[in-house]
């Protein structure tokens, strides 16, 4: 029962993040935003996607699943810390690379000390999220997968940041 509650709020939250995200590209494009990485973005969709359905699939598969109490708090400490990353970028927080002409990176808040704070939350979710249930493979796979696809956008928001 705490899994079919946890992966639905999971999905719900997901959706969510999506629905700003799409609020925001409005605002960003009026603004005449530039989108960069357009080339990678479906990669990042799809792997984020099959890690929702290799958490269930290695579920229903595992005869015995465990449930981590701590690690499920953690990811709900990640929400929290999530929404202030949000909240920081406002208009400018995206799952896309989206850059106003003119404008300077955000450097307030957590910016202030940490360059990429959002894809330190997502690496740590990636991670938590299966470990929760004692879905290794999962775990281990899309912590790999996640690594591959971080190194290509942060590269990318790297070089569209020092524009």
């Amino acid at each position: 029962m705490i899994f079919t509650v946890f992966i639905l709020f999971l999905i719900f939250q997901r959706l969510a993040e999506l629905y700003v995200s799409s609020r925001n590209e409005k605002w960003l494009l009026k603004n005449g935003a530039v989108q960069y990485g357009k080339e990678h973005y479906p990669f990042i969709v799809a792997l984020h996607t099959l890690f929702i359905i290799s958490v269930i699939a290695e579920y229903m598969w595992r005869d015995n699943t465990i449930v981590s109490y701590p690690l499920i708090v953690l990811f709900f400490v990640l929400i929290v810390i999530k929404v202030i990353v949000i909240s920081t970028l406002g208009h400018y927080w995206n799952t896309k690379i989206y850059k106003v002409p003119g404008t300077r990176p955000v450097a307030t808040g957590i910016y202030k000390y940490i360059k990429h704070p959002n894809y330190i939350i997502v690496i740590c979710e990636i991670a938590i999220i299966p470990l929760a249930f004692g879905l290794y493979y999962t775990a281990i796979t899309f912590t790999i997968l996640n690594a591959i696809m971080l190194y290509v956008r942060i590269k990318k928001e790297n070089e569209v940041l020092a524009m």
